[in-house]
């Protein structure tokens, strides 16, 4: 036994042991990884992506659609004109509640200006929008 704990000493502590720093280099290029790795990184992600955008554009339209189109939207923004017009008058956006149809907008000031709670009392969908006061 006395053997053996004077080998584990003589052998034991005279080992040479090898080492090197860790060091941890982003990938990402966003994080400081190499600029390379950007385009490598990006189809990557694209091909895993399973979100289609639909096929909509306005480049399939004949002229005749886009007329129509543009038809529809100037109406449209005439009414809307007519409604913002009969509604509030020449005094512009006034703070209090409001009905369009199955709109309910409910306008009050804030100290981030003048908010516009807007809801579809049909779909129950709601939005806000703040206008900035000066």
């Amino acid at each position: 036994m006395k053997i053996f704990t004077i080998f584990i000493l003589v052998f034991g502590f005279n080992t040479i042991s090898i080492a090197q720093d860790l060091v941890y280099k982003p990938i990402n290029p966003a994080f400081g990884g190499d600029t390379f790795n950007y385009s490598w990184l990006l189809n990557s992600a694209e091909s895993q992506n399973k979100y289609r955008e639909p096929d909509n554009n306005s480049s399939n339209l004949t002229a005749l659609q886009l007329f129509k189109n543009n038809l529809n939207n100037q109406l449209l923004s005439q009414v809307s004109n007519s409604l913002f017009q009969k509604q509030f008058g020449d005094k512009g956006v006034v703070p209090g509640s409001y009905t369009f149809g199955s709109l309910a907008v409910n306008i009050y000031p804030s100290n981030l200006g003048l908010v516009v709670d807007i809801l579809d009392t049909d779909t129950g969908e709601k939005t806000q929008v703040f206008i900035p006061g000066g």
